[in-house]
């Protein structure tokens, strides 16, 4: 049997074990307090967290199978005392909900203002690596640092960090820098595994995960949680808000990032000889700036400037800026690209994903799911008569640890902030529960650890210049140091600044 052949096979398995745990969910009896739609809404929830974390088939795959189910175990649910909360008060309790009322249920997500959101910055992303400017922004700041090693080390991380407030996308950034770091080890003769060149494409990354952080638009995972902020507990976050609760994080931990790094991964030399050199060769070899890299850059500046003052100088939300400069990109003359060009470039299963996700996360939402699994859980550990700092710090130990089983930040947000919001709510925090909230998406964001815990991760790791121990030697302390400033800033800094 070929290789292909028994991860085929060993993927069945898994597929197997997901319907199977699905069914005895479904086939047990309803517990007290659990409407019966519920219990099934959480049957898909176990269906898919296993999908998920085992990759039995890719995610775009898995979501239409969670569609499937929805329209199947949900369609043929008693609507019970859950008419209102579905959108359909004038159906009786025992009335079968319907195929056709269940896919709406499905498609729910696809109708949010935050799915929005990701596909435009998709195109954005696509703008940004159809003109190559994300990479000679990279290039621009490299070549100011110099070819000293901890000067180059820096450099990474100032890339990471001004890259985060235009490129919504980490493994875009990433991919942005990281053929660069290797590109200039490589013209020091060092070997593509060299301690050398592990530090810089750690620190990379490592700087691409703590902007994940720091700015609302910088990854997908964010906007997950906003969409069910907004639409379950009917909060709006503006990207200035964000910035200023989580920004601070963001660049202290990039100064911690940087003394972890230069402190336990040691070069073969302090300076990279001919690093400078080979990137004056490819910014010259980019050619002077075009002119859609010109119009691209008025445009994201433009976009960032909307950005921060939303709700302040205007009131157009995030998601709408970014489909009028979106609109801008694909105009004729003044556009940057052609739509052929971004039908290349975008992936599309990730818009599907996004979406399926937060209807999943809407219906354990809607129907009580969400709410059973938190009493079940963090109700039976008493911890809706905690402080809120120590739930915040106990929740984010569950976070931090659960992480290493997800590959995709966006399923593990979809399917533990429906039960965060469960849990605020049920612990009756008022004004504290959008802060509880997002303090629990902040350490969802948390991907230092493993190749598999960010996209990000994997397309370094991919390049063969480290070994997973050597992500594991940097991510604990980053992880260990990171929570504890998260803690530090629940005490203080949130509390300053009317988060909590």
């Amino acid at each position: 049997m070929s290789k292909v052949e028994k991860e085929n096979k060993f993927q069945m398995v898994w597929v197997f074990v997901a319907l199977t745990v699905m069914i005895i969910i479904n086939i047990l009896p309803t517990p007290e307090g659990l409407t019966v739609m519920g219990q099934r809404s959480l049957s898909i929830l176990a269906f898919a967290i296993i999908m998920w974390v085992t990759e039995a088939v890719s995610y775009s795959v898995s979501s239409v199978m969670i569609v499937g189910l929805i329209i199947l175990l949900i369609g043929f649910s008693p609507v019970e005392t859950l008419g209102e909360q579905l959108g359909k008060p004038d159906m009786a309790s025992d009335e079968l909900f319907g195929s056709k009322n269940a896919l709406s249920l499905a498609f729910k997500g696809f109708s949010t203002s935050a799915v929005a959101l990701v596909a435009a910055a998709l195109f954005l992303a696509s703008a940004m690596q159809i003109t190559n400017l994300h990479k000679r922004i990279a290039l621009y700041v490299l070549s100011i640092v110099g070819d000293k090693t901890k000067a180059v080390v820096a450099g990474a991380i100032i890339v990471a960090t001004i890259l985060a407030f235009f490129v919504p996308s980490a493994t875009a950034r990433a991919g942005a820098v990281v053929p660069i770091l290797i590109g200039m080890v490589a013209a020091f003769g060092l070997e593509k595994k060299s301690r050398m060149s592990a530090l810089l494409v750690i620190t990379a990354v490592h700087a691409v995960s703590i902007w994940n952080i720091g700015i609302k638009t910088a990854a997908a995972q964010n906007l997950v949680a906003l969409g069910f902020i907004n639409s379950a507990m009917d909060e709006e976050v503006s990207w200035i808000q964000w910035f200023i609760w989580a920004a601070p994080w963001s660049i202290i931990m990039c100064v911690v990032l940087y003394f972890v790094m230069t402190t336990l991964v040691k070069p073969e030399y302090d300076r990279i000889d001919g690093g400078k050199a080979l990137i004056q060769k490819e910014l010259s070899e980019l050619g002077p700036m075009k002119g859609k890299e010109i119009r691209l850059v008025v445009i994201a500046i433009g976009l960032l400037l909307l950005w921060s003052t939303e709700k302040i100088l205007h009131p157009l939300d995030s998601a709408s800026v970014t489909l009028i400069a979106l609109a801008l990109m694909l105009a004729p003359k003044i556009g940057v690209f052609e739509w052929k060009e971004v039908e290349k470039t975008i992936n599309w299963g990730t818009i599907i994903v996004f979406a399926i996700g937060i209807s999943l996360g809407s219906l354990l939402l809607s129907t009580g799911g969400a709410a059973w699994l938190s009493d079940m859980t963090f109700g039976a550990l008493g911890l809706t008569t905690w402080p809120i700092v120590a739930v915040i710090a106990l929740v984010g130990i569950f976070n931090i640890l659960i992480h290493l089983g997800f590959a995709s930040a966006t399923s593990l947000a979809s399917a533990l902030i429906p039960v965060f919001i469960s849990l605020a709510q049920s612990m009756n925090l008022g004004d504290q529960s959008l802060g509880f909230v997002l303090i629990q998406q902040y350490l969802i964001c948390f991907g230092f650890l493993l190749p598999v815990s960010a996209p990000q991760n994997m397309l370094a790791y991919g390049t063969g210049t480290f070994d997973a121990k050597d992500l594991l030697k940097t991510g604990i302390p980053i992880t260990v140091i990171g929570y504890l400033l998260i803690l530090l800033f629940t005490f203080t800094y949130w509390q300053w600044t009317g988060l909590l």
